[in-house]
């Protein structure tokens, strides 16, 4: 049987209500822009985890779908329709035959670098409430 859970104190409900609050409004930022763009809130995602690798500029499929908690055959649909809206290119790995890389083209490099910069801003709100998070007394 499991015990029961110490209850939070007020300023620790109040920490994680406001981050709550914080993380929902930005999420509702992300898929207003990224419609105003023209694209999906995955679509976008998708996008900024190609570049989310250091040292490369493209990610794997399976690489994708660990980014976006996805199933690998959701991924792969998401990636073609992505490739008819002309924002990702597929191509055959070089040091791996069975591992498939997507590469973002310029049409997505525009989008997302517009996209990036408008979210860049949202971040200080959200920041600011995981601290306040972390800090309420334990």
């Amino acid at each position: 049987m499991a015990a029961n859970p110490t209850p939070l104190l007020k300023d620790q409900l109040e920490a994680l209500s406001l981050f709550r609050y914080q993380l929902r409004t930005f999420l509702r930022f992300s898929e207003d822009a990224a419609r105003a763009a023209g694209v999906t809130v995955l679509q976008y995602q998708l996008m900024l985890h190609t570049q989310g690798f250091p040292g490369r500029s493209w990610a794997t499929i399976s690489e994708l779908a660990l980014r976006l908690q996805a199933q690998l055959h959701g991924v792969v649909a998401l990636v073609s329709r992505c490739e008819d809206h002309g924002l990702v290119q597929r191509k055959s790995s070089q040091s791996d035959r069975r591992q498939v890389e997507v590469h973002l083209l310029p049409k997505g490099r525009r989008i997302l670098a517009k996209l990036a910069s408008q979210h860049q801003g949202q971040l200080a709100g959200l920041a600011a409430a995981v601290q306040s998070a972390k800090e309420a007394k334990s």
